[in-house]
């Protein structure tokens, strides 16, 4: 028995079954740059992906998944071949994300706020609390002027 390990291929549907990326944007990705050429099929000419390429999709998908720009997608994969001279780079990229993701949290906790408050306003209107029914609606208002705002910045 041979020491090294028998390396797989996959096609572009498994490749896209696995990383949970349609193929189209496999193709897409590897089109603009995001990802590395794919090696082709000596015969049929078809994408041959191999256990590096599916690594390279994986956390690329991951990256996706954050709602990362392709631009900063490609510019993370690019300064990934640099090693640790474009650590400093990459670390800003990720910040930049985490900055972004965190504020699509807030926007989201707001929005929540709200319907939460339009439940509320509605169960008072059930119960025929118009004083409280009139409260929440006071507060559904302003923080539905909050969301506006905050949808500016």
């Amino acid at each position: 028995m041979s020491s090294t390990t028998a390396r797989h291929s996959y096609t572009i549907k498994e490749a896209a079954a696995l990383t949970g990326l349609p193929a189209s944007t496999l193709r897409y990705y590897e089109s603009i740059g995001v990802i590395a050429p794919v090696s082709r099929g000596a015969s049929s000419k078809h994408r041959v992906y191999d256990e590096d390429d599916l690594d390279q999709l994986m956390w690329v998908a991951c990256l996706a998944a954050t709602g990362m720009s392709v631009s900063d997608m490609r510019q993370y994969v690019a300064n990934g071949q640099l090693g640790p001279s474009a650590a400093g780079e990459q670390i800003e990229l990720l910040k930049e994300q985490e900055k972004r993701l965190a504020d699509e949290a807030e926007q989201i906790a707001l929005r929540t706020r709200y319907v939460r408050l339009k439940i509320d306003y509605w169960h008072a209107v059930q119960a025929g609390d118009d004083t409280r029914a009139g409260l929440l609606s006071g507060e559904a208002r302003a923080l539905a002027d909050e969301l506006k705002r905050s949808k500016t910045q």
